[in-house]
């Protein structure tokens, strides 16, 4: 079983873990985004985060996936919408494989697509009641 999601639910790490189980993989590499208090590019605390995504957003995901990872490595992997508090889970990527470097290559390779190819959007809001885009371009 594969997971490929754009989840307005909160992200389960188990669920992850289980797709990717296999008695074939000897590595399990994951990734779990998180939403941080501060964002090194604005002044003030970061409260928390709206995620919006494009209606062809799962697409784009099942088709950075279908580029990057090889045959016989099994991937789970999600990405959270709408509205996440501080501590939330953002982003999942979990990858499995025979060997850890192929897993670790994968996952970063993976997550460093969804960050600058998925269609979601964030809107960052800051203790002082501002707000601004991330994303949009």
């Amino acid at each position: 079983m594969t997971i490929l999601r754009i989840s307005d639910t909160p992200l389960d790490l188990a669920s992850h873990l289980e797709a990717v189980d296999s008695p074939h993989s000897g590595a399990v590499v994951t990734f779990i985004g998180r939403v941080r208090d501060h964002d090194p590019a604005v002044t003030g605390p970061v409260t928390l985060l709206e995620y919006s995504a494009h209606p062809s957003a799962v697409e784009v995901l099942r088709g950075l996936v279908e580029r990057i990872v090889p045959n016989g490595i099994l991937v789970a992997v999600s990405h959270r919408v709408g509205r996440l508090e501080v501590g939330d889970l953002a982003v999942i990527v979990c990858v499995s494989s025979a060997h850890r470097a192929e897993a670790y290559e994968v996952s970063r390779k993976l997550i460093e697509a969804i960050k600058a190819e998925l269609p979601v959007w964030k809107k960052q809001h800051r203790a002082d009641g501002t707000h601004d885009w991330v994303g949009l371009s």
